[in-house]
C-alpha cells in the first residue's frame, strides 16, 4: 500500500532531464513557457515512473509557474500517475461498448489474476491496472492498452489475458 512519505521523497533532474526541459520551453515565445508543461511532464513520468508532487514542484519551479498550475495539468490528463505504477499498467476500457462484450468480467479476472485491486502495484512491481474511458476500438472489444508505448490488445478473453500477463512476466512483449 502506498504510504504518504513515499510520495514525499526528493527528486533532482538530472543535467540531461534539464537539457530536454530548455530544448521543449525553446520552442515557445518568451513568457509562454507553460506551453512545454505537457511534454514536461511526460519526460518527469518517463524518469521517475510517476509524477510525485516533489517532481510537480520542481517542474513548477522550473516554468516559473504556480504548483497548483502543474497539478491542475497533472491530474486531469489520466496519463499522468499520480502514484507509482507498476512496471506495465494494464488500462481497461470501461465504457459501455466494451462493457457490452466483458470488459467488467476481464477487469475481475485480471484483479484475481495479478492479486491486487485497481491502481495498486503488484508485490514484484511488474503490474497495476486501472479501468481508462474509451480506448476508441469499440467494434473490438473488451480492449487494453499498455503505455507508455500504448501497444493494444483487442477481443480480450481470459485466456488471452492469461497469455498476455505471463509473456510479460517473462520479460517478452510484442
Amino acid at each position: 500500500m502506498l504510504k504518504v512519505e513515499d510520495t514525499q521523497v526528493p527528486v533532482d533532474f538530472s543535467p540531461e532531464l534539464i537539457s530536454k526541459f530548455d530544448d521543449i520551453v525553446s520552442r515557445y515565445p518568451l513568457g509562454k513557457q507553460k506551453s512545454g508543461l505537457l511534454p514536461i511532464l511526460h519526460l518527469v513520468q518517463a524518469e521517475f515512473g510517476w509524477t510525485s508532487v516533489p517532481a510537480m514542484d520542481k517542474v513548477a519551479a522550473y516554468l516559473e509557474i504556480l504548483p497548483i498550475e502543474v497539478y491542475e495539468v497533472a491530474s486531469f490528463y489520466s496519463m499522468y500517475f499520480l502514484r507509482p505504477q507498476g512496471k506495465y499498467v494494464l488500462e481497461v476500457c470501461r465504457t459501455s461498448g466494451c462493457c457490452l462484450v466483458g470488459a467488467e468480467k476481464i477487469m475481475d479476472h485480471i484483479e484475481q489474476k495479478l492479486g491486487v485491486k485497481e491502481g495498486e502495484v503488484t508485490a514484484d512491481g511488474l503490474f497495476s491496472w486501472r479501468g481508462v474511458e474509451c480506448l476508441a476500438a469499440c467494434g473490438f472489444g473488451p480492449v487494453l492498452q499498455i503505455g507508455p508505448e500504448y501497444t493494444f490488445y483487442e477481443n480480450l478473453t481470459n485466456d488471452s489475458v492469461d497469455k498476455l500477463i505471463g509473456d510479460l512476466t517473462a520479460g517478452k512483449r510484442d
